[in-house]
């Protein structure tokens, strides 16, 4: 049954998937709110037997302030939040679409160590393409975020699975499944086609706050005044 939380998380993931890097300062933004929120619906149950209040209530507060810190910490800090996102993203595709891939004959230890290997060489490569490459990687990033969300590979139960666990496992999801592909794949070629002709211009020029950061050309790096 589709909710309007539900539905909530796919439009989000709509529009990061197709528009994110075109208008920067609201992708990143809206990134760091969703990253907050999620972090904050997680957390909240251990800190039911610290905090008397309802949990119920304990949960709204603790999304409401994950997601203000989260979207006033990527908007503050635009350039690191792409640095951060980039290697989010990185250490995701090094576990669970490239580690496998060496791993998959290694046991015990060795395959544990190879796994951790190409998380980390993920993180490291995605952040230092969203130093570089500020453009394609939030091009990318957004695209692949949106995807999970759009698509429904996270939505409210695995968070729901992830809270009862404590543990992050229920977020990871098929990289390969073909409707999370096809929502990454079309939302990046549609984001690049945004930028060849000449639309973000455009998009910039109407969203009221949007010139304060854009990652419009790879060549300058990100920006933020």
């Amino acid at each position: 049954m589709i909710t309007p939380l539900s539905a909530g998380l796919v439009v989000a993931g709509l529009l990061l998937a197709f528009v994110g890097a075109a208008v920067s300062v609201y992708a990143v933004t809206l990134t760091g709110v969703l990253v907050g929120a999620g972090a904050g619906y997680v957390a909240a149950p251990n800190l039911a037997g610290l905090i008397a209040v309802d949990g119920l209530v304990l949960t709204g507060g603790g999304v409401a302030l994950g997601a203000a810190v989260g979207g006033f910490l990527a908007y503050a800090g635009l350039s690191f939040a792409v640095v951060g996102i980039g290697g989010l993203v990185g250490g995701f595709a090094g576990r669970f679409a490239v580690g496998p891939m060496y791993a998959a004959d290694a046991a015990g230890a060795e395959g544990t160590l190879l796994l951790v290997g190409a998380t980390l060489a993920g993180v490291a490569v995605g952040a230092l393409f969203g130093f570089v490459l500020s453009r394609t990687t939030l091009v990318v990033s957004t695209a692949f975020i949106g995807a999970a969300f759009a698509s429904r590979s996270i939505t409210p139960a695995t968070l729901d699975a992830a809270t009862a666990q404590t543990s992050v496992e229920p977020l990871l999801f098929d990289v390969t499944a073909p409707a999370f592909l096809a929502v990454f794949a079309l939302g990046a070629l549609s984001q690049l086609g945004l930028f060849k002709f000449g639309y973000v211009t455009k998009l910039v020029g109407l969203l009221p706050g949007a010139r304060r950061w854009t990652a419009s050309n790879d060549a300058d790096g990100a920006k933020s005044s």
